[in-house]
């Protein structure tokens, strides 16, 4: 089964500081949930365990998806109808292709830097931001392994600018 990542990235590829994104930007966050929540059936977002920790109370699990949270270490409590796996491979062998229509990655760093080298990855949905923001995670090269197929005009909120970046993998 293919997947998809999702991410915002500044201008340096930074993903999060401290665990929480640098940023507040609240039609990104509407157009990741879109982009997630669109589908014949339902879609999966795999996320690692910082990702949903990082997550509000109020929107875990993310609605209308299939969450599946990855960590080595179990002893935490997720809903019951959250999945888990301790890794990339074994969480997308818990979906099932005829009741999982998408399957977004959407994070943190780690799971970025395995997930952009799988050979299922198939499609990066980027929002590029437009400035330099201090940060301790980021985002690996991908430059090298996909190709630019399609970019928004600039969008803007607030006092950012940001791009909407679709790439596909190279053959």
């Amino acid at each position: 089964m293919t997947f998809n990542i999702v991410v915002a990235t500044d201008l340096e590829n930074g993903i999060g500081l401290d665990g929480k994104m640098p940023w507040l930007l609240k039609q990104e966050l509407a157009y990741f949930k879109t982009l997630t929540l669109t589908s014949k059936t339902r879609n999966a977002v795999i996320m690692g365990r910082k990702t949903w920790e990082s997550l509000p109370d109020s929107v875990r699990p993310l609605p209308g998806r299939l969450n599946i949270v990855l960590s080595r270490h179990f002893g935490n409590k997720y809903p019951k109808e959250v999945l888990t796996a301790p890794s990339l491979e074994e969480a997308l062998n818990l979906l099932n292709p005829r009741t999982t229509d998408q399957v977004f990655v959407m994070g943190g760093g780690q799971l970025y830097a395995e997930a952009i080298r799988h050979p299922s990855v198939h499609t990066l949905y980027l929002t590029l931001i437009q400035k330099k923001f201090h940060c301790d995670t980021w985002f690996p090269n991908y430059k090298e392994n996909f190709v630019l197929k399609a970019q928004s005009e600039p969008q803007k909120e607030s006092d950012l600018t940001y791009l909407h970046q679709i790439w596909t993998k190279k053959n």
